[in-house]
C-alpha cells in the first residue's frame, strides 16, 4: 500500500506555532492549490488543503514563511474524527507533512 502526496500551493493564512501538552511543536496550514482545469463558467476553481506540520518542520516553517508565500509539502493524507456538540462524529481529511519546500524567493 502506499500513501504519498505531493502539493504546492500558496499559504492562506501566516503560520503559527503551537506547542502540545505534552510539549510537541505544531504548526496547522491551509494551502490554496489552483485547479488545472476551468469550470463551466471559464475560471479556475481552487481547492484549500488543510496540512499539519511538526517539530523542526513547522518551527522552520513559522520562521521562514507568511501568508502568500508558496509552499511544496510531501507527505501522507490521514483521515481522523472530530467530536461535535450533536455527538456525530465528523471526519477530516488532512495532509501530515514530512517534507516542506520553501518556493517563494526572498524580495
Amino acid at each position: 500500500m502506499l500513501n504519498q502526496t505531493v502539493i504546492v500551493g500558496r499559504l492562506v493564512r501566516d503560520p503559527e506555532l503551537i506547542e502540545t501538552e505534552k510539549g510537541k511543536k505544531v504548526t496547522n496550514i491551509t494551502l490554496a492549490v489552483p485547479r488545472s482545469y476551468k469550470n463551466v463558467s471559464g475560471e479556475y476553481d481552487t481547492d484549500f488543503i488543510s496540512c499539519v506540520l511538526w517539530q523542526g518542520i513547522a518551527e522552520n516553517t513559522t520562521e521562514y514563511c507568511k501568508k502568500g508565500d508558496l509552499v511544496g509539502i510531501k507527505g501522507r493524507i490521514q483521515s481522523r474524527s472530530i467530536e461535535q456538540e450533536d455527538d456525530y462524529p465528523k471526519r477530516v481529511m488532512e495532509v501530515i507533512a514530512e517534507k516542506v519546500t520553501f518556493l517563494s524567493s526572498k524580495k
